[in-house]
């Protein structure tokens, strides 16, 4: 039998996807700076107060799952045993990660207004901050750098790194139009990290 609190959670997550699903058609037809918080609230059916319920800014509609799918990141790369390299286990976890399941056209669509909308890409990059502190602990343990050195940069910035291949990756697929393979693209920017660098 459903607690309360299950059928409370429930309910939260189906008024939370339905709010997104309207809020995006809205962003995709009429832009995402031309689009009010008042507008999506009014086709969601809710007031602009129900709204900051479920979202802190317009932009979290868009990425605000981005800090969700860091936790899940985070908890794959921990089951990764601490022998696979670094880079090796970061690629693993970031390629089940982006498997969205969305079709790539409406995927282009959207990663085309995340890359021409200023104030999504600082609320990108402000999320995959998090990411990077999420999993530099573990990134360190597979370095064998001790949990109390503070000196050693090493663990950072290879996050750091990847999550900026990452992002660059993105940027080329968008700009290809989706004719690229991302992944590919994700491999290559990597490479030229790791093998131009010197």
């Amino acid at each position: 039998m459903s607690t309360p609190d299950g059928l409370w959670t429930r309910s939260r997550r189906a008024a939370y996807a339905e709010i997104t699903e309207v809020a995006m058609a809205l962003f995709l037809e009429q832009g995402f700076e031309q689009t009010t918080i008042d507008q999506i609230a009014a086709a969601a059916g809710i007031s602009r107060r129900s709204f900051f319920r479920y979202f802190g800014t317009k932009e979290d509609v868009v990425l605000g799952d981005l800090a969700a799918q860091g936790l899940r990141v985070r908890e794959r790369l921990e089951t990764i045993p601490l022998s696979v390299a670094p880079w090796d286990a970061l690629r693993t976890v970031f390629w089940e990660a982006d498997a969205l399941g969305q079709p790539p056209e409406l995927m282009l669509k959207i990663a085309r207004m995340m890359y021409e909308t200023p104030s999504l890409r600082a609320r990108s990059i402000e999320k995959h901050l998090q990411w990077q502190e999420m999993l530099v602990p573990n990134i360190r343990r597979r370095l064998g750098i001790d949990a109390d050195d503070q000196e050693d940069p090493a663990a950072d910035a290879i996050v750091a790194s990847a999550i900026a291949c990452l992002d660059i990756a993105g940027q080329t697929w968008t700009r290809t139009d989706g004719a690229a393979d991302l992944a590919d693209l994700y491999d290559r920017a990597v490479r030229a990290v790791r093998l131009r660098s010197g």
